[in-house]
């Protein structure tokens, strides 16, 4: 009797697939530690779609793009919205995390990357605080500058005759001629500056231009851009920068878009983040948060032990069709 192939995504391995794009440097897939080699039964108590998705995704290699987008392009059979609901799904078996890290080893500039943690084992909401825990700490800059201590002086060896120590040298009298009178420069006519050029746009307005090169769902015109200028800057004046806040207007985006210019003003007032409180020496010392999870569902990032199965509460509570629309 012939035996039915459990993983039909083990039929045909995503790492021999060249369409598959890489993600940038510091993003894409990143495979759990001591992960058991793969097995013709690997996720053959799933569902057929998830069970599909989650072969193919285990043979994509390290730093593979995990994007929904990018995802339903590289294989034939599932679409965008059905990626996205079987993510969702594997996110709640224990099988992925999105998880939101702070790149670079100099805490003042803020460069948040996006990866997703991959176990070809399911594991439940404690093992992946535990891990996440763990990766923070090995991602935490550690300080290796050490004193320099000047080489302490040779001891005589017994024996041997002590060193006289030669006598200071006499200085000679050099003699210094006298100085030159200093020749008067003339004064110079300075040259009439030269017209400038107007300002370009300010950050917040670029930010809003390019949302729709991200996301063709969100083209804004220029006057739309200017209307939103002032939300948008009020972002950038609490601390976030330019990547923060298109990730923060494009994450989670309906199928459709009816009003870019509505859609993304109720983003900007609804999701402002917090004003920090100034720094005082009292607060100075505290560590930096460098990896914060992303909900699977909507994008929002929170700290690890607030999400449940890959989920924010609101994801929880109203599901990913009864929830409403930002």
């Amino acid at each position: 009797m012939a035996v039915s192939n459990l993983s039909p995504a083990l039929c045909a391995p995503a790492s021999s697939r060249p369409s598959h794009p890489k993600a940038r440097p510091g993003y894409g897939k990143r495979s759990v530690p001591e992960q058991r080699p793969p097995r013709e039964a690997d996720f053959a108590l799933l569902p057929d779609r998830e069970r599909h998705i989650a072969g193919y995704v285990d043979a994509l290699p390290e730093g593979a793009a995990m994007d929904v987008k990018s995802l339903a392009k590289s294989q034939p059979l599932y679409g965008q919205m059905a990626v996205g609901s079987a993510l969702r799904a594997l996110g709640v078996a224990g099988h992925l995390r999105h998880v939101r890290c702070l790149s670079g080893e100099n805490g003042d500039q803020v460069r948040w990357v996006t990866r997703t943690f991959w176990s070809r084992v399911a594991h439940d909401n404690e093992w992946w605080d535990t891990l996440l825990a763990a990766e923070e700490r090995r991602s935490a800059p550690v300080s290796t500058a050490k004193a320099v201590e000047p080489p302490a002086p040779a001891e005589p060896e017994a024996g041997a005759p002590a060193q006289v120590p030669a006598p200071a040298p006499v200085p000679v009298p050099v003699h210094v001629p006298s100085q030159l009178p200093t020749p008067v420069v003339p004064q110079q006519r300075t040259a009439e500056p030269e017209p400038q050029s107007p300002p370009g746009p300010s950050p917040a307005f670029a930010a809003l231009a390019r949302l729709g090169r991200t996301d063709s769902r969100l083209a804004l015109s220029a006057a739309d851009c200017a209307a939103l200028e002032q939300a948008a800057a009020e972002w950038l004046a609490r601390g976030v920068d330019a990547d923060y806040l298109t990730h923060a207007l494009t994450a989670g985006l309906p199928a459709s878009v009816d009003s870019p210019f509505g859609f993304v003003r109720r983003r900007l007032h609804d999701k402002l983040p917090p004003r920090l409180p100034a720094t005082t020496p009292a607060t100075q010392a505290t560590p930096v948060r460098r990896l914060m999870m992303e909900c699977t569902e909507c994008g929002a990032p929170g700290r690890p032990e607030a999400f449940r199965d890959g989920l924010c509460r609101p994801c929880r509570e109203f599901g990913p069709v009864a929830r409403p629309a930002p």
